[in-house]
């Protein structure tokens, strides 16, 4: 039996059913996923039952996983889950709800800014695919952010204006904003910032869509003022209800969504009384997107 798509709107988000992720994709299941990947761009798979193994299985679909996401903190270092997967969780090394001053809750709660997985890297993040093993009875939501339509939506001179813009993300600045900055020089260097285009289009369908998170420090060649202005009037725009669209999860939900041309948050929920286990494997992108862009430039001028 074909996969089941039932779109949430004509172009963005969809539920799937008759597949059993746990199992081997057949090549036909395989193409209609990755094809539904595209158009959609957040894809939601009830009643799912995974190993660790079986999500890092289909999570490789898509491409390379990225390696080792949780270095850039020692508390949120330590492995309560597969080191394959990041514990995105509010729970400790035995399964307690973590406490109100852990380095490792202060660091989740970021989670709630509107932002875009792995953008802080060098090379960020293709799609995120998180998996649902207990959820809050309230509260705890996902909402998503549809950057290719937000983009589209955006007045001529204002995408003239920021089409060849580069950014600047740390994951520190977006810990910094909601005031956790308790982290050593150690921590820091560990994790560099990196630049990235503000627009990107995707290969798969030639369109353009904003890329930007709440990790973005600084446009290149802008005050930090003009920087955050910028910022902050792109993100309202781009969170506006015609653009967004929220997941009340269930266990056994596995969301995936495409880094490349969304924005998500997490909402809030009770974390010190209710215990939320997800996990998320992360795909990484094919390289730097500065650097896709300058050699797609360089080999387009020899011809």
């Amino acid at each position: 039996m074909a996969i089941s798509i039932f779109p949430v709107t004509p172009d963005f988000m969809a539920e799937i059913s008759d597949v059993d992720l746990s199992k081997p994709l057949s090549d036909a299941d395989r193409a209609d996923i990755q094809a539904a990947f595209i158009h959609y761009s957040v894809l939601v798979f009830p009643g799912q039952d995974l190993t660790s193994d079986q999500h890092v299985e289909f999570a490789k679909v898509f491409g390379p996983m990225e390696q080792n996401i949780n270095t850039y903190a020692d508390e949120v270092k330590k492995f309560r889950i597969d080191a394959r997967i990041a514990d995105v969780s509010n729970l400790g090394d035995e399964n307690e709800i973590l406490t109100k001053d852990s380095r490792k809750r202060m660091s989740g709660l970021a989670n709630r800014l509107w932002h875009t997985d792995s953008i802080f890297r060098q090379v960020p993040a293709l799609t995120s695919l998180l998996y649902a093993r207990a959820i809050a009875p309230v509260g705890g939501r996902t909402e998503f952010a549809d950057m290719r339509a937000a983009y589209d939506a955006l007045p001529d001179i204002t995408k003239k204006c920021i089409d060849k813009l580069v950014v600047e993300h740390s994951i520190f600045h977006s810990r910094a904003k909601i005031g956790f900055n308790n982290f050593t020089e150690r921590e820091r260097a560990s994790l560099p910032p990196a630049t990235q285009l503000m627009v990107r289009t995707i290969p798969e369908t030639g369109r353009k869509n904003l890329y930007i998170a709440s990790h973005a420090m600084r446009v290149l060649g802008m005050s930090d003022a003009q920087s955050e202005e910028l910022f902050d009037e792109l993100t309202q725009h781009a969170t506006q209800p015609q653009f967004v669209l929220s997941h009340r999860w269930r266990v056994g939900d596995l969301v995936m969504w495409d880094n490349r041309c969304t924005m998500h948050r997490g909402t809030d929920f009770d974390d010190l009384r209710y215990k939320r286990d997800m996990a998320r494997a992360t795909v990484s992108d094919i390289g730097n997107t500065v650097e896709l862009s300058l050699n797609a430039a360089q080999r387009s001028a020899k011809y």
